[in-house]
């Protein structure tokens, strides 16, 4: 009953915690959107009301990507607390260790993100559908355009005086392939067709192999290799198609159904989906990983220099979970390797730090204790060692 009843206590500090940071990000994040907005529509005729209102609609979205790292902030600063009212000391009195501890804390933030990705997430997503309507309605010019067709891959771009339609048969690793892009002028006039068997996407300079040029004129003309200026990068061209982040996992899944008969590279979504059905996962290893590091802390002093550690771990995380996120887009790993792979990583780190911090503490009998536990098990069979 003792245990329930702090395991209740526990699960209410975190929550409330959780809370309170979630409010100071998204008060950050309205502050940084808002001048995002307002400096979109700087030379349009428009109420402020209109930045307001698409600040509203895209800030659950930016919520949703940083959850992780709010995990991490609401965990160092639970344990602030406990610590400040000796409450830590009282929790190991009544025979809760820190394993104990920690488990109710990874349990509830496992809870905690399978809400989030099936309400949250949802209702995050329909508002990034209904922010995307409406900020492209006032992007009246239209330059860049992109869609997925039976008969492959089709894209408007716009760059000086002229305009591109680009098509091809697939996309995959930065590269176009079976390219055939009409260039006209302003009025549509037919100025040229470029015919490639691919095209790499470098920058906003294409690299275009073995082109057949043919102009206005009816002259054909063969060209190896060269450059071709458009606006669009290789992130450019794969946001075009779809935001992810504007659809829900079945949604996603039936993108991906699509992107598959069509022969279109799937990878990004598959990304997209496994990162979701990763994501309670993530939080609460960030969850443990947050607690290992307050756990260490002898004094008061040392508090701050924890926090400090705790949020520069979460942005080495953040650039490795990216890396192998790239790496499987890239396609070089599976992709659902590439996801996991960062967590798995954490979870050791976790682990390891935690039998290392019975050391370096000196609770060498504690750790002797567990070493001796886990031997156990082989003493007592017939495998000798």
């Amino acid at each position: 009953m003792i245990f329930k009843t702090y395991q209740i206590y526990l699960s209410k500090i975190f929550t409330s915690t959780l809370l309170k940071t979630f409010f100071v990000f998204l008060s950050l994040a309205f502050i940084l959107n808002i001048f995002e907005e307002i400096n979109f529509f700087k030379d349009l005729k428009v109420s402020i009301t209109i930045p307001i209102f698409l600040t509203f609609l895209n800030i659950p979205s930016i919520l949703f990507d940083i959850f992780p790292f709010i995990f991490l902030i609401t965990a160092q600063f639970a344990f602030i607390k406990l610590m400040d009212q000796n409450e830590i000391i009282v929790l190991k009195n009544f025979g809760l260790d820190n394993f104990k501890i920690i488990k109710i804390l990874s349990l509830l933030s496992f809870f905690i993100g399978l809400i989030i990705i099936t309400i949250y997430y949802n209702f995050s997503s329909s508002l990034k559908y209904s922010y995307l309507n409406l900020k492209n309605s006032y992007a009246k010019d239209n330059k860049y355009l992109a869609v997925i067709t039976e008969n492959g891959i089709w894209i408007k771009d716009e760059i000086g005086e002229n305009i591109n339609i680009i098509n091809a048969n697939r996309f995959k690793n930065k590269i176009l392939y079976d390219v055939d892009i009409i260039q006209f002028d302003k009025n549509f006039n037919y100025k040229k067709n470029i015919v490639s068997k691919e095209i790499l996407i470098k920058n906003k300079s294409w690299l275009i192999v073995d082109a057949k040029v043919s102009n206005s004129k009816g002259q054909l003309q063969n060209i190896e290799n060269f450059n071709f200026k458009t606006n669009l990068d290789y992130v450019d061209v794969n946001s075009l198609f779809s935001n992810l982040s504007s659809l829900n996992i079945f949604e996603l899944n039936d993108l991906r159904k699509k992107y598959e008969s069509i022969n279109y590279s799937s990878t990004e979504v598959n990304s997209a989906i496994q990162k979701l059905i990763s994501f309670p996962f993530y939080l609460t290893i960030m969850t443990v990983l947050s607690a290992t590091i307050m756990l260490n802390i002898k004094h008061n002093k040392s508090k701050i220099f924890h926090l400090i550690f705790g949020i520069l771990i979460s942005v080495i995380i953040y650039y490795l979970s990216f890396f192998f996120e790239e790496l499987g887009k890239n396609e070089q790993i599976p992709i659902g390797i590439s996801i996991w792979i960062p967590l798995i990583i954490i979870m050791l780190i976790s682990s390891i730090s935690s039998e290392l911090r019975l050391l370096l503490t000196g609770n060498e009998p504690e750790f002797m204790n567990r070493i001796s536990l886990a031997v156990e098990p082989f003493r007592s069979s017939r495998l000798k060692l």
